[in-house]
Formats: C-alpha cells, sequence, structure tokens
C-alpha cells in the first residue's frame, strides 16, 4: 500500500468518527418508591453515570440527566425499584430485558422524557 493510500485511508477513518453531542434525559419517578437509573449505549459498550453508580430518584421526584453521546446513537434506559431489581422497568438493570419503547437516539440539543410509572 503506497503511503498516499494509507492517508487516505487514516483521513477516510478520522472523518467518519462519530460525532459527540449533548443530549438530555428528563426522568419522572411516578411511583412510591424511589428508583435507580441508567442508560446504556446499544451501539458501543458505554452506560451513564457509569463506575456502578446510578440515577437515585426519589418517589414522586423528577431529574434531568444531560448526557455527551455520539450522534445517531441509541441510547435504552434501565430502571428498577431501589434495593429490589426484580421491579424493572426498560432494559433492566443488566440491560438484558427485550423493551420496544424504552430506546432513543442521541440528538444534539434534545430532551428525552422517561415516565416511571408503578
Amino acid at each position: 500500500m503506497t503511503l498516499f493510500r494509507m492517508a487516505a485511508l487514516a483521513a477516510l477513518v478520522f472523518t467518519s468518527s462519530a460525532e459527540a453531542t449533548e443530549m438530555a434525559f428528563f426522568v419522572k419517578n411516578l411511583r412510591k418508591e424511589a428508583v435507580a437509573v441508567e442508560l446504556f449505549s446499544r451501539d458501543r459498550e458505554t452506560v451513564w453515570p457509569g463506575n456502578d453508580q446510578v440515577f437515585l430518584i426519589d418517589p414522586g421526584s423528577q431529574k434531568s440527566v444531560p448526557l455527551t453521546c455520539n450522534q445517531g446513537e441509541h441510547i435504552c434506559y434501565g430502571a428498577w425499584v431501589d434495593g429490589n431489581d426484580s421491579i424493572s422497568a426498560g432494559v433492566g438493570p443488566d440491560n438484558d430485558q427485550p423493551c420496544d419503547t424504552c430506546c432513543f437516539i442521541c440528538v444534539e440539543h434534545t430532551t428525552e422524557t422517561i415516565d416511571l410509572v408503578p
């Protein structure tokens, strides 16, 4: 492979990489128990908030969760009753439950709403 072809290939790889963007999730806990929430990327091994942390939302409370994601990335939520992960919503605490309505696409400057109902 010539040096020119290698440089052209490298330029193509760098220009086609995903662009980081900011978006937010507005999570409303309509339950009578506190819930733990994580957001999972379906396109790469990324979890928000990460580092074995969760977003904890008190009963009847709401929380805005800003994050940086890749434009077009698929992000799914998993939620469960704090202290009892057998009561869960979305893709669950282990990101292994099927869900047709709990995933969103990362779009710059957008906010998606998640209602956690009893």
